[in-house]
């Protein structure tokens, strides 16, 4: 009887620490979350089908990167959105030993407007999203080059007209000059002047 009540008590001790047991290893899992390090407010180029890769970096709960973490890029099924280097709106892929992920080959569509990009990490039984928010764009890229040569030239067309009107100028006082005679050099040194005492002439003359 004594022997069956001990293997009682053992059991009802074991089965009461099982939960403990099993939140405290829950517990021990480390806390994750995602970084933005490239895309958020990129401005996508839909004339050149040029796209900012997404990188994002996974950390725990002590903010140190987490390598072998699984990622997922999902872009919009509708509206403005657009596709990665396997052809689909979504891409999956695990961090590397720096804890980064990068949504590879990403290319707008043909529709102007936001992109939310939703990222979702997952490591050891934990999951975590965020959003990436980028805008498609027509010609944002070449607008802008545009607007800077066209400052160049601008700046360059001054400094033409500023060299003419200085040669112009130039122009004018040789021609005022009688006879066409140059003027003499500001810097070429002038005759001195001879004073001699009690003859009552200057410069040699009476």
């Amino acid at each position: 009887m004594a022997q069956w009540l001990s293997i009682l008590v053992a059991w009802a001790m074991l089965v009461s620490l099982s939960p403990r047991i099993s939140w405290a290893q829950t517990a021990g899992r480390p806390t994750i979350h995602i970084l933005i390090i490239e895309g958020e407010g990129a401005i996508n180029n839909m004339r050149q089908r040029v796209a900012r890769e997404p990188i994002v970096e996974v950390r725990d709960e002590n903010d140190k990167p987490v390598a072998g973490a699984a990622v997922l890029f999902a872009l919009p099924n509708t509206g403005p959105s657009g596709a990665f280097a396997n052809g689909l709106t979504t891409f999956t892929t695990t961090t590397d030993t720096a804890g980064r992920a990068i949504g590879t080959g990403l290319k707008p569509n043909g529709l102007e407007g936001p992109v939310q990009m939703k990222v979702t990490a997952t490591y050891q039984g934990q999951s975590v999203s965020t959003t990436i928010n980028m805008t498609n764009a027509m010609g944002a890229v070449a607008g802008a080059g545009a607007g800077a040569a066209a400052g160049g030239s601008s700046a360059k067309l001054i400094g033409i007209l500023a060299a003419i009107g200085a040669a112009a100028g130039v122009g004018a006082a040789v021609a005022l000059r009688s006879g066409g005679t140059p003027a003499p050099s500001p810097s070429a040194p002038r005759p001195p002047t001879s004073i001699s005492i009690g003859t009552g002439t200057v410069g040699g003359r009476p």
